[in-house]
């Protein structure tokens, strides 16, 4: 984590705001001590420039802030990128035109409160871990499947960020050393996140609708509807045989992914995040089938892997406990 805290905090630590940045959109609530979220508001970061993303930023804390029954005490941000503790700045983003930012320190003179930042699956994981659906686990990971994966780690029941605070980034384990380009400003071939996240679903359900042209996702497209993982999952739910041939895909890539992760790390609960976990089973359910028939005993039956609690505002959630400590340092 990176925080900036300002001189002294103009508020009780009851009231803060959890923003959660992602590859295309962004969501920032008030968050009130229960870890109920209110006033949320979302706002679309995809094609923005790195001043506009910024200003949207402010904009949307803003927003919510004005909302707010009590003033804001702290603002938490979780971001995808790799963050160096060493200078507090945003070291790479696949996604977002972060790299380079002191964003603590930008975001904390901009809004005038003390200012919490960590790497957006990070901030997913704590939530999930203190509060959500692996509670009272000491070992716990985490990936966020939306845009691109994020990933969180829990070990020992302390938050692990790697010696210069850059590390978790499971979305990036290569997978298929021979498999398609990653996103974005990655360089690597077959990770994690190329074939199991929204974008590879898309990917998916494109590749198999073309040789299956005669199903209601070959007729939406003809008639014009934009090709997006919520409207596969939605003809997946309605029982598309080429969506679901595709769900089924990705999911067998995720627990390829999980499989390593459990024979690495032996988690005692994953917990599977982001938009993609909408399809619930269906996404799951190979996924689960995939670890069983590749990981290790004992930890491949010993594992729970299970859809997140906090759903997509698993990550506002953490980023909301991150201000909260934020704004008790700083009182």
């Amino acid at each position: 984590m990176v925080a900036a805290p300002m001189p002294a905090a103009r508020a009780t630590p009851s009231c803060v705001i959890g923003v959660d940045l992602g590859g295309t959109k962004l969501l920032a609530g008030v968050v009130g001590p229960d870890q109920a979220v209110r006033h949320r508001v979302r706002r679309q970061a995809l094609g923005l420039d790195q001043a506009r993303l910024m200003a949207v930023i402010v904009e949307a804390v803003e927003e919510v802030r004005a909302a707010a029954s009590d003033e804001v005490a702290a603002v938490g941000f979780g971001i995808p990128v790799t963050l160096d503790r060493r200078t507090g700045t945003a070291a790479y983003s696949t996604h977002l035109p972060l790299a380079g930012v002191p964003f603590a320190a930008v975001m904390s003179e901009r809004l005038g409160v003390p200012v919490a930042v960590d790497n957006d699956g990070n901030c997913a994981v704590l939530a999930e871990a203190r509060h959500g659906a692996a509670a009272g686990a000491d070992d716990v990971v985490m990936l966020t499947l939306g845009t691109g994966i994020g990933g969180g780690l829990v070990l020992g029941g302390q938050l692990q960020r790697g010696w210069i605070g850059a590390g978790g980034e499971l979305g990036h384990m290569v997978i298929d050393f021979d498999g398609p380009p990653c996103q974005g400003n990655c360089p690597n071939r077959g990770c994690l996140e190329v074939m199991a996240s929204g974008s590879a679903l898309v990917r998916e359900a494109s590749l198999r609708v073309a040789r299956r042209p005669d199903t209601a996702l070959g007729h939406a497209l003809e008639e014009g509807r934009e090709l997006t993982g919520p409207f596969v999952t939605e003809l997946a739910h309605d029982g598309d045989p080429v969506a679901r041939d595709a769900m089924h895909a990705i999911g067998r890539a995720l627990g390829v992914g999980l499989s390593s992760l459990v024979n690495v790390l032996n988690p005692e609960v994953i917990v599977i995040g982001g938009g993609v976990i909408a399809a619930g089973e269906m996404l799951l359910g190979p996924a689960r089938a995939e670890l069983q028939a590749r990981a290790l005993l004992p930890a491949r039956d010993a594992v729970r892997v299970v859809p997140a609690a906090f759903g997509e505002q698993a990550g506002l959630v953490g980023a909301a406990l991150l201000a909260r400590e934020s704004a008790r340092a700083a009182a």
